[in-house]
């Protein structure tokens, strides 16, 4: 015991201790594994123990699809209103609001606008989970919508990246009427002759699933995306029957035929980059 009780010993924990970096390393959610985080920003942020994929900003996923510099963003200005002048446990809605604001540095769930891949142009929206759960309020639907008639009026084809917890609650019947909003502005797109491809990523769920989600001419999805309306817990009380394992699962949902393909985020930009050329060739012809 008097060995350990000497100063230089205790004083080499102490130092050990505090000079390991904060951050340093991450333990992963899909395999308990230890990975450092410069090692998980290298891959993509997907565990290179596992391939669990973590979510990406709309910064990040804007670089992962388009060529360098060729993203124009539109319709950066629009901001949600307080339509129900909504509180809840004594917050109001436009605090929560700024709060994601601030937070993202945008003022939207989604950003959307112009770009090309592999000198193939195409209009992109992204949608950013950050933003209050990627939840679909009113402006969500409206950016959707303009950026769909935007690449109708340019003739190019549209991608949508999705990641949503659902329709806005604090702007109640406002954000419901975005579903009819999107899907039309998407039918007048799809009468024009031009592709719309949807790229699901964790979570897609609710207003979102049940419409400009699920419109798409091709639906990609990110291994282990959770894909569905409703959560399982709700759907079991509802048809009181027992559930299959993964039912929401990206992977389950191929093989029900409810999306194309499963693509892992190391080849999403080539997948993709295919995807246009073969989705457009006719067109440009």
């Amino acid at each position: 015991m008097p060995l350990f009780r000497k100063t230089k010993y205790s004083t080499l924990r102490m130092v050990g201790k505090r000079d390991i970096p904060a951050g340093l390393w991450k333990k992963c959610k899909g395999c308990d594994g230890v990975v450092y985080t410069s090692k998980l920003e290298e891959n993509g942020q997907v565990c290179p123990l596992c391939g669990y994929h973590y979510p990406l900003t709309a910064d990040e996923r804007i670089d992962l699809l388009t060529d360098a510099n060729s993203f124009v963003e539109q319709d950066m200005e629009l901001r949600s209103g307080d339509p129900l002048a909504f509180a809840a446990a004594g917050v109001s809605y436009r605090q929560k609001y700024q709060e994601a604001v601030d937070k993202t540095g945008v003022n939207s769930a989604i950003r959307c606008g112009l770009a090309s891949l592999d000198k193939q142009p195409y209009a992109l929206g992204v949608m950013d989970f950050r933003f209050m759960g990627g939840s679909m309020g009113s402006v969500l639907g409206e950016k959707v919508a303009r950026i769909t008639e935007t690449a109708t009026a340019e003739g190019v084809p549209l991608v949508i990246v999705t990641a949503s917890g659902g329709a806005r609650m604090q702007e109640g019947m406002f954000s419901l009427m975005q579903m009819a909003k999107t899907s039309g502005a998407l039918a007048r797109h799809a009468e024009a002759g031009l592709s719309y491809i949807v790229v699901m990523t964790h979570p897609t769920t609710a207003g979102v699933t049940a419409s400009f989600a699920s419109l798409g001419d091709v639906i990609l999805a990110e291994p282990g995306a959770l894909v569905g309306f409703a959560g399982a817990r709700v759907i079991k009380q509802t048809t009181q029957s027992e559930l299959p394992e993964g039912f929401q699962s990206a992977e389950f949902l191929i093989e029900h035929g409810f999306i194309d393909r499963v693509v892992p985020r190391a080849d999403l930009r080539h997948e993709l980059s295919l995807l246009l050329d073969y989705l457009t060739t006719g067109q440009r012809a």
